[in-house]
């Protein structure tokens, strides 16, 4: 749970969710047991699934269809899907960054999980909290 022991509804992006999915001894592996755990409950929607399932298909992670199922398994089950409308997405650097903003202000999210310079860069005049995977950490008492 977070600070106030509310589970916290989060949307990350998806080199967030690759890196705790894939590497579970790596620096993102708290956040995957952060959803697993029902602390965080991440929020995604169809455009922000295919990308992931897009990315984890790339063939410098060799992985295969199954491994991918897998990894999968790991990760929507603990989340919640929202229905997007591509109108009124807001305005970013990076256009395909665009749906993590939209996702984050439809879904009411307590905050935005992301490393991507573009995101961070509206982190100050978003309506919803930007934090870096390691921010997050520390906002949820984890240390770093």
């Amino acid at each position: 749970m977070g600070p106030t022991g509310v589970r916290l509804r989060v949307v990350c992006d998806t080199n967030t969710v690759v890196s705790a999915l894939l590497f579970q001894q790596g620096r993102l592996s708290w956040l995957r047991g952060a959803w697993s755990a029902g602390t965080v409950v991440p929020l995604v929607c169809r455009e922000t699934v295919e990308e992931l399932l897009r990315v984890l298909a790339y063939p410098k992670f060799g992985l295969t269809r199954g491994e991918i199922d897998d990894l999968l398994g790991d990760f929507l089950p603990h989340a919640e899907v929202i229905a997007l409308s591509p109108d009124d997405w807001p305005a970013c650097r990076d256009e395909h960054d665009r749906v993590f903003l939209a996702l984050a202000k439809h879904a009411d999210a307590d905050v935005l999980i992301t490393g991507d310079a573009d995101l961070l860069a509206v982190a100050d005049a978003f309506s919803v909290k930007i934090l870096t995977p390691a921010g997050f950490k520390d906002s949820l008492g984890f240390g770093v």
